[in-house]
């Protein structure tokens, strides 16, 4: 009669074709967060655990990747605060600088920033997501990740050594 779970489309890819396409953003927003590859890998498999449970049903392939990231920032704020066991941000201040091949590579920036400088600068410049989409993943008024964008911008010159001084 209808088809089993396993063939089950979202936004027209199959559940394999959705973890191929969207492995690499669901993984870098986890790591990102959490800092530690073993608790990100954890929060990722938990991100399309629940997309394969819950089937919801997804306007585009735009949507699915909204609900993918969001899900994916919920489960990293989940794991953090119930296990604790996340890097601080002392620590993540003595982070070696990049070496020069990996000029190009934010990541070691991006985990100075807060958490939510961090979550809209990643989202913007790496998944180059809009103001208005960022707002409706993290739940913030738009005016509100304009703003934590500016900073963020600001607090990755201060990093890198731009601020004038």
């Amino acid at each position: 009669m209808g088809a089993k779970q396993g063939d089950r489309l979202y936004a027209q890819l199959s559940y394999e074709q959705v973890v191929r396409q969207y492995a690499q953003s669901v993984s870098s927003v986890c790591m990102i967060r959490l800092q530690n590859w073993a608790d990100a890998e954890d929060c990722f498999q938990n991100t399309f655990i629940k997309l394969f449970r819950k089937s919801p049903d997804f306007k585009d392939q735009n949507h699915l990747r909204a609900w993918l990231l969001r899900v994916a920032i919920n489960e990293c704020k989940n794991y953090i605060r119930d296990n604790r066991r996340h890097l601080s941000l002392d620590t993540a201040l003595e982070l070696p600088a990049p070496c020069a091949e990996d000029d190009a590579d934010l990541s070691w920036a991006l985990m100075k920033l807060a958490p939510d400088y961090r979550d809209v600068v990643y989202l913007y410049y790496v998944e180059q997501m809009k103001v208005r989409e960022i707002a409706d993943i993290l739940g913030k008024n738009q005016n509100t990740v304009k703003t934590l964008l500016s900073r963020g911008r600001e607090k990755l010159r201060q990093i890198y050594g731009g601020d004038g001084r």
